[in-house]
């Protein structure tokens, strides 16, 4: 696997042309009377293309405003990669925004999430953050991913991500 920090001319749909997006869900957290519990919740989620061209757009976006994209690589074809936004945020201006993190469907399981979170953390401790803060999917895999990365939940809630994707956990992970 090869780690390749991606510029934005590199940000097309052929780049997404072997990448498998597909999570099956099964189960998600939810916070219910400010109690997180396990509700059942399935649904396959995948990426229409709408949905990649606004990933695109958004990739490049983070490029050209100083942010991080880095790129997994196996023989040559993206199967992973982490974006970090480059504004600090919050009360104490601490916070680097981990924007996404996706590992091709037929990648998981491998290390790969885990090298990107590693570097993704490096990144942003080097551009003047204590923490990441990271909007996550709520299923339950993917919040195991978060909590073995050492992530807990936010001490302070982003809400334009609240209010974006009310049923993600708002987390942090200490740098």
């Amino acid at each position: 696997m090869k780690y390749i920090e991606l510029k934005a001319n590199e940000i097309d749909r052929e780049l997404f042309s072997h990448f498998i997006r597909r999570q099956s869900v099964t189960q998600c957290w939810r916070k219910i009377d400010g109690k997180w519990c396990i509700k059942d919740a399935p649904f396959t989620d995948d990426w229409t293309e709408d949905e990649y061209n606004e990933l695109i757009a958004c990739l490049k976006n983070t490029i050209t405003t100083g942010g991080f994209v880095l790129g997994a690589f196996s023989d040559g074809t993206l199967k992973g990669f982490v974006s970090v936004e480059p504004a600090l945020f919050g009360k104490n201006k601490e916070y680097l925004d981990l924007s996404s993190i996706h590992i091709s469907e037929d990648m998981r399981g491998r290390g790969i999430g885990k090298e990107l979170f590693q570097l993704a953390k490096v990144w942003a401790k080097e551009h003047g953050a204590k923490k990441l803060y990271i909007s996550a999917h709520s299923a339950v895999e993917s919040q195991a991913f978060y909590r073995a990365m050492g992530c807990v939940e936010a001490f302070e809630y982003n809400q334009c991500h609240v209010e974006k994707e009310p049923y993600d956990c708002q987390l942090e992970c200490l740098l």
